[in-house]
């Protein structure tokens, strides 16, 4: 069975940093692509950053550049995202999730994506 385990996430004052780690287990995943999410109250989850599991390519989204950075450790099968510089609209739960290549990111169960339950993140003013 495969598990994505989140941690890392708590309460944090803006300007400072956080590092989640998602531990994933039950299969391995080169050939996949690593992401997480965000989703704050109210609003639709949003890509925050993935990474290729072989070979580290990485993307960003605008938000985020230059902020965080996003690594894998292939031998913890283990993904990271250290978060710098954190802002009050960086308040939210961030998920972990991972995708083949050559598909899309999806929370529908048929699509075969895989995603953990989510850690909290709040930056206060």
């Amino acid at each position: 069975q495969v598990q994505l385990v989140e941690s890392g996430g708590g309460l944090v004052q803006a300007g400072g940093s956080l590092r989640l780690s998602c531990a994933a287990s039950g299969r391995t995943f080169s050939g996949y692509i690593m992401g997480w999410f965000r989703q704050a109250p109210g609003k639709e989850r949003e890509l925050v950053a993935h990474i290729r599991w072989t070979g580290g390519a990485t993307y960003y989204a605008d938000s985020v550049k230059d902020r965080f950075t996003i690594s894998r450790d292939n031998a913890q099968n283990t993904a990271y995202l250290q978060m710098n510089s954190l802002k009050p609209e960086d308040t939210g739960v961030y998920y972990c999730a991972a995708r083949r290549l050559g598909t899309n990111w999806s929370r529908r169960p048929e699509d075969g994506n895989y995603w953990g339950q989510g850690t909290q993140v709040t930056v206060s003013s």
